[in-house]
């Protein structure tokens, strides 16, 4: 005698497609993970320019760390080469989807019951962890080159790199898997990076700029994440400063990861 299932036993229940999602994120990220670890090289050069900014150009501010409105040059220096990174560091990473894109590798996964959610952040996963690598050495660097900094500030503004990672690698995937050529991605990308770079206080805090400047470097949301991340590694942990750049950190990286596995589900549909 035949038996029919149930509604709430032909549908897997929430507890199997987290197993699922965890499984397949799992799957996705050792990949992504083991050939990061195959090929190095690319690695160590993505972490040279941050630390020859720190090694060559952060000396040339110590003279002018009062002005710059620390005791230390390098507890407002960091903080923005750290911010750097997470930004630059995973906006780039789109160029090895591309690259799998036409070597099949995203066909042959959109064929498998792989969570669409899974495939993405799987390499996402992978991206935050090679981030906080990178960003702890900078921190290592420049210790012996005169940076001050609480353990804890050096913690959370660790955490806002992560998020940061996070919501522009989402962004960097999406965007590659909508253009799908490099001639299209590179020019882009270098579209967004100098603003940013110029306009969120990176290299040197907007208060240093005139008036104008500062007034549009104050609708740049990555200016907040910036100073938030600077009063941080200043012990200033409960100024509206910090915590607002932590909510936009936080906010940055709910819309990037919505852009990013919006379009990895439309691209699979």
């Amino acid at each position: 005698m035949s038996t029919v299932a149930t509604p709430a036993e032909a549908s897997p229940t929430s507890a199997t497609a987290t197993s699922s999602l965890v499984r397949d994120t799992y799957t996705v990220f050792a990949r992504a993970m083991r050939m990061s670890l195959r090929n190095p090289a690319w690695l160590v050069i993505s972490l040279m320019q941050p630390i020859l900014y720190i090694t060559l150009f952060g000396p040339l501010l110590t003279s002018d760390a009062v002005q710059l409105g620390a005791g230390n040059a390098y507890q407002v220096f960091v903080p923005g080469i750290l911010v750097q990174l997470g930004i630059f560091g995973a906006l780039f990473v789109g160029f090895g989807l591309i690259a799998e894109y036409r070597a099949g590798v995203i066909e042959s996964q959109r064929v498998t019951p792989a969570s669409r959610t899974a495939l993405l952040l799987g390499r996402v996963l992978r991206d935050v962890v090679v981030l906080l690598v990178q960003g702890t050495l900078l921190v290592l660097v420049a210790i012996p080159l005169g940076l001050r900094a609480p353990l804890a500030g050096v913690l959370l503004t660790l955490v806002v790199i992560a998020l940061l990672g996070a919501a522009f690698a989402s962004v960097s995937y999406a965007l590659a898997l909508t253009l799908k050529s490099e001639d299209a991605f590179a020019p882009l990308l270098n579209a967004v990076v100098l603003p940013v770079l110029l306009l969120s206080g990176i290299l040197l805090p907007m208060s240093l700029a005139p008036g104008w400047l500062q007034a549009i470097s104050d609708v740049n949301p990555l200016k907040h994440v910036v100073e938030g991340t600077r009063a941080f590694f200043d012990g200033d942990y409960g100024s509206s400063t910090a915590w607002w750049g932590a909510a936009l950190t936080v906010a940055l990286g709910v819309l990037g990861w919505w852009f990013g596995v919006r379009r990895f589900r439309q691209e699979s549909s």
